[in-house]
């Protein structure tokens, strides 16, 4: 390739273009069914226990719309938390319990709820954060071992490495640690943090003998930043976006809200396209 063609890796770009189009029509496809037509998504788990008496069976196939389109996937938990709903249903008053057992079983179904929450969000957010460090050891051993691009390279990936830390650390802001984890997002933070430069320092250390252009290195790197790119991609497209702006039940209709969101999207997209003229 020549001219325009071989100063850019359009190939990744096309992509990346594609993919954000794709989204953006999906997206204002659904909004405009909402907007037209007054579909809503279901209510969430808490919504559902203490919300007003209602049907069992409605309630059940609301649950089963809502566990489809927000990536849960556990039909015991649903099926539980409807059996709560109905023993509140068939209490003397609506607002109080006179049965002390309902009022427990109301209470473990509700910490229930709250636990498959926490770990399916944990389990996502692991996947995204060991892709993000799969990554970062590349990264590292890249700048550990470069030579006259250290200019070049340096301040490009410490905007990557910054951008990424804000985009893990955001989503694990938005999980609810129980009180028995409060150390875990120390942990994480400490992991996301360190991996780099321990390996800067190993590219330092193998400087001398690590030939960034020999085949080996070549699969070994290519291999990983593979599998790291696989799992970037799926959890940016299914964890973060879909989750968040497609099947999120609590999508809140403040248009403002949703600008801001679309356009914080837009430029970080827009900013690591750019990081990639030169990294």
């Amino acid at each position: 390739m020549t001219g325009g063609w071989a100063e850019y890796s359009w190939v990744p770009a096309i992509v990346l273009l594609s993919v954000l189009s794709i989204f953006m029509m999906d997206f204002a496809a659904e909004q405009y069914v909402d907007r037209m037509y007054g579909f809503a998504h279901g209510p969430s788990i808490e919504d559902v226990v203490t919300n007003q008496p209602g049907n069992n069976t409605t309630r059940r196939a609301t649950l089963t719309h809502n566990q489809l389109h927000s990536g849960d996937q556990d039909p015991n938990l649903f099926d539980n938390i409807a059996q709560a709903q109905e023993l509140k249903d068939h209490s003397p008053a609506s607002n109080s319990f006179s049965n002390e057992k309902d009022v427990e079983k109301i209470t473990i179904s509700s910490d229930m709820a709250e636990e498959r929450s926490f770990r399916q969000q944990i389990c996502a957010f692991l996947i995204l954060e060991f892709g993000v460090i799969f990554h970062s050891v590349i990264i590292g051993l890249n700048l550990g071992t470069a030579g006259d691009e250290f200019a070049t390279l340096y301040p490009v990936l410490v905007f990557h490495q910054s951008f990424e830390g804000l985009g893990i650390g955001s989503r694990m802001s938005a999980i609810p640690f129980p009180k028995r984890f409060s150390w875990l997002p120390w942990v994480l933070c400490a992991g996301y943090g360190l991996t780099t430069p321990i390996a800067i320092a190993i590219g330092l250390g193998l400087r001398t003998t690590y030939n960034s252009g020999s085949f080996t290195a070549n699969v070994i790197s290519g291999v990983l930043d593979s599998i790291s790119a696989g799992i970037l991609i799926y959890t940016g497209l299914v964890e973060l976006l879909a989750r968040d702006f497609l099947f999120n039940p609590d999508l809140t209709h403040d248009k403002k809200r949703l600008t801001f969101m679309i356009c914080c999207v837009l430029l970080g997209t827009f900013i690591m396209a750019l990081l990639g003229k030169w990294a």
